[in-house]
């Protein structure tokens, strides 16, 4: 039997999630960052659920996502009601999900050409 491995060339995609970073195409993370099929941005300076606040809201929403999935980390956790009400004001899905959730659900919605943007949290140090 032949196997192919087969590279999504259309849009960014996630090759593989651990504790401390993210793999995206070929290039290793280790700080939290904001992903869309066509733009990665580095550096998004929120470390933890409870820094998420109005800048970083702005800052997903430059990216003018239909569906917004949040990787909280290791483990899901769910930030304070204002910050998912200001997505939904506009009639934006968010979904809340663990960094590896988050980054199958990206890829399968990347894939089928949605306007997703993953924002993952990546722990300092």
């Amino acid at each position: 039997m032949e196997l192919t491995r087969d590279f999504p060339g259309e849009y960014l995609h996630v090759r593989r999630v651990g504790a401390r970073s993210i793999t995206v195409v070929e290039r290793e993370l280790t700080r939290s960052f904001l992903l869309s099929p066509a733009t990665l941005v580095e550096d998004w300076p929120v470390t933890t659920v409870q820094a998420l606040d109005a800048a970083a809201v702005d800052a997903i929403l430059a990216l003018q996502p239909e569906l917004v999935l949040l990787g909280t980390g290791v483990r899901q956790i769910f930030p304070e009601g204002a910050f998912l009400a200001a997505f939904l004001r506009r009639g934006i899905g968010i979904e809340v999900m663990d960094n590896a959730a988050a980054a199958r659900t990206y890829d399968l919605l990347a894939g089928e050409g949605r306007r997703v943007v993953a924002a993952f949290i990546l722990p300092e140090g």
